[in-house]
């Protein structure tokens, strides 16, 4: 019996209350599992029992992928502004900003993976989901000409529901080809691209970046595609298998080459640049 049920049972039975700290436990989404944070943590934010991903943050996420103290971040001159004058969007900028502590949807910079150097990026779903809009276009066509330039393997871990930020219109979907201008450019010098996806990778994130790796790693369970299962649902009013747009089904189906769970991205990533990279 978990520690929630234990807890109900006391209070509906009419024993004392016990009162719990606000932020030590955590409810799986997909089991109800109660879990102790510091579990979870220890864990890298995977339930226990039923192996679902959570949610992380860029910056975890790359405190989790690379050599401890080996991230440098690539500074950026480029800033997100309101090209089309859209009602509310400078707001919402604000709110993401104090929410995540990052200036924008997406870091990048170099690092080591055990001891191999790397040029890498990750999207914040936190960040208005994860959304591309010109400074994410601007900093990943940066980052694969930093990685080209240095001479080196170039990752990208993508976590975005939003795709294109419709807050900009089409300058944000312009962004679509121009990263993937950049990147081809990176692919043919010959670098090494490889794209990791997270939950949920989505929209205009997974129709330019996200889906042109070299080699394509993703995360049990992630939600990968264009349109959602609902949009496509309604649209073919067809009701979608089990299991569609998730990364066992694009396994299934050779859209991606592997899904790796959390705890063992890192040590895969570092063999996959042992194998192609001299």
């Amino acid at each position: 019996m978990g520690w929630f049920q234990k807890t109900y049972n006391r209070i509906k039975k009419g024993k004392k209350k016990i009162e719990v700290p606000d932020g030590l436990w955590t409810k799986c989404s997909e089991c109800g599992e109660i879990i102790y944070n510091k579990t979870l943590d220890e864990n890298l934010y995977v339930c226990p029992k039923c192996h679902y991903h959570f949610y992380i943050g860029a910056r975890k996420r790359l405190e989790i992928t690379l050599d401890e103290g080996s991230f440098i971040e690539y500074n950026s001159t480029v800033s997100t502004n309101n090209p089309l004058g859209f009602p509310g969007y400078e707001e919402k900028l604000k709110k993401s900003k104090e929410a995540t502590g990052l200036d924008e949807a997406i870091i990048i910079g170099e690092g080591k993976i055990e001891g191999r150097k790397v040029a890498i990026g990750v999207t914040d779903f936190g960040f208005m989901g994860g959304s591309m809009g010109f400074v994410m276009g601007e900093r990943i066509s940066f980052l694969a000409d930093k990685a080209s330039e240095k001479n080196l393997p170039l990752i990208i871990i993508s976590g975005s529901g939003g795709g294109a930020r419709m807050h900009e219109g089409v300058i944000s979907l312009m962004q679509m080809a121009k990263v993937a201008l950049a990147i081809g450019e990176f692919k043919e010098k010959g670098g090494l691209y490889i794209s990791v996806l997270t939950n949920p990778t989505m929209g205009g994130a997974m129709a330019s970046f996200g889906s042109i790796g070299d080699i394509i790693i993703a995360e049990p369970g992630a939600l990968l595609g264009f349109a959602g299962p609902r949009v496509v649902k309604q649209t073919i009013k067809q009701q979608m298998p089990k299991g569609f747009q998730r990364s066992e089904s694009l396994l299934k189906h050779g859209m991606i080459d592997m899904v790796v769970e959390r705890a063992s991205i890192r040590p895969t990533l570092r063999k996959i640049i042992d194998l192609l990279v001299y």
